[in-house]
Formats: structure tokens, C-alpha cells, sequence
């Protein structure tokens, strides 16, 4: 992207944002809810201020970034080798594939129950609920990707002498790897909605809790500010880690939009 389609990138940005605020103030002045229902841009700029001034927001980040990387490295690394096994063996296809699409089907939330049954109130229940959100669906991504890979290509790969572990790692793991990484940033996404769900329900310091604490005060704009915390990470993370990967992959295959 060069600098002009860079600035005029961040020119729709600006004016897609400037008109969600004004429309926001816009709703605020027609005082259809109370103020604490319904707080204005100007409110919720206020909080967000003084949460990251007394720190209280620092802390909520760091806690709960902690806990989403240590679930989520975990469920990368065995969410990817369960897919790929299950791609490449019948068997398992036939039996745990299965298995794993029945329990994707279960909401993030159920787990927390067990998750505390095991290992009680702790950052262990946290991490496993985070876990359980995010590695089915990294695995069914893998999974995909291996099932999916044209015909052709293995053709090629074995007529120019790729067999067993050469075929693996140079043809079947790169030609799966555009579904891999759709995966890995959809469990991203599930992992922090996983987190939230385990933080909300207990004490935990996380940007969860921090929600609930706004929930239980009725203050509308300290909810809204998490909110906007959790939603400027996600905005981050998938521009500057999973845009980045996922226009590397689209050129190596050629499927970059000019």
C-alpha cells in the first residue's frame, strides 16, 4: 500500500468514526434514557481518561492479556497438530473429527462450570475456558485447510519427489496454511470472547471484571469504555499481527487484490 492509498485509508477511517460519534451525541441529546443508561462520547472519554490515569485499565490489559496469550499459545500448538492429524488420518477423521465439531457447537461459557469444578476459582479455570473457546476452532480451521488442498497440488508435489515428512512440510503444510491462519485469527477472536465470559462471572482483575464492576454500579460509562478497551486491542492486534500474516499468505499464493 503506497502513501497515498495509505492516507486515504485512514481518511474513511476517520470520517466512518467521526460520524458513529456524532451520531452517538446525536442520540444523546434526543434524551430518550437516562444519563447513566445512556452517557454521552464526552462521558465515556472521561472515564476511559481516568481509568488509564489511575491505572485501573493498565492493569485490567495486562491481566487479562496474560491470561488470553497463555491459552491461546496453547490452544495454537495443540489446536494446529490436532487438525492437521485429523486431515491427514481417516481414522481420526471418522471418530474424533467428529467429536470435536459436536463439542465446537457447545458456547464458551459452558466450560466454566467444569473449568471451576477442577481446578476452582483461579487462573487455571480462566485459562482452560479460554482454552476450550479457542482450540476447536483452530483445529476445524486446520483441519479444513488439509482436506481442502487441490488434488493437483499433491500430484505435483509427489511427481517432484515429495514424499512422506518432504511432502508434509513442503506441500501440504504451506497449501494449508491460508485456512490455518483464518483459524488461528478466528480462535483469536473466540478466545477473547472465552475470556471475558471466565472474567465476568468472578473476581478476576481482568477487563471482565471490570465490565461486571460497571454492570453492578449501573455506571454505563465505565461499561462502554471496557468495551471500547476490548474492541481497540482486537483492532490492533488483527492490523499489526494477523493483517500482516494474512496479506503475506494472499501474495505467496497470489490472491492479493491489487
Amino acid at each position: 500500500m503506497n502513501a497515498k492509498s495509505l492516507s486515504v485509508y485512514f481518511l474513511k477511517q476517520i470520517l466512518f468514526y467521526a460520524a458513529l460519534v456524532l451520531a452517538w451525541q446525536f442520540l444523546f441529546s434526543l434524551k430518550f434514557w437516562p444519563q447513566y443508561l445512556f452517557p454521552s462520547p464526552g462521558q465515556v472519554l472521561e472515564t476511559l481518561a481516568e481509568g488509564f490515569r489511575n491505572r485501573t485499565f493498565l492493569v485490567g490489559i495486562a491481566v487479562s492479556l496474560r491470561r488470553l496469550s497463555a491459552g491461546y499459545l496453547i490452544s495454537v500448538f495443540f489446536g494446529a497438530a490436532l487438525g492437521l492429524l485429523i486431515g491427514k488420518f481417516k481414522i481420526l477423521d471418522e471418530t474424533l473429527g467428529g467429536f470435536i465439531v459436536g463439542l465446537q457447537t457447545l458456547p464458551s461459557i459452558c466450560w466454566l462450570p467444569l473449568a471451576i469444578l477442577w481446578f476452582g476459582l483461579n487462573e487455571a479455570a480462566i485459562i482452560f475456558v479460554v482454552v476450550m473457546g479457542s482450540l476447536l476452532s483452530i483445529t476445524m480451521a486446520t483441519d479444513s485447510g488439509v482436506k481442502n488442498i487441490q488434488p493437483i497440488t499433491l500430484r505435483a508435489g509427489r511427481n517432484m519427489g515429495a514424499r512422506g515428512k518432504d511432502l508434509f512440510l513442503q506441500v501440504i503444510l504451506p497449501a494449508a496454511l491460508p485456512s490455518i491462519v483464518m483459524g488461528l485469527k478466528q480462535g483469536w477472536s473466540f478466545a477473547w470472547r472465552s475470556l471475558m465470559a471466565g472474567e465476568i462471572l468472578f473476581v478476576s482483575l481482568g477487563l471482565g471484571h471490570l465490565l461486571n464492576m460497571g454492570r453492578e454500579l449501573n455506571d454505563m460509562s465505565q461499561v462502554i469504555a471496557v468495551m471500547i478497551v476490548i474492541v481497540a486491542i482486537g483492532v490492533i492486534v488483527d492490523n499489526l499481527i494477523f493483517g500482516s500474516v494474512e496479506k503475506k499468505v494472499r501474495q505467496v499464493w497470489g490472491l492479493e487484490r491489487k
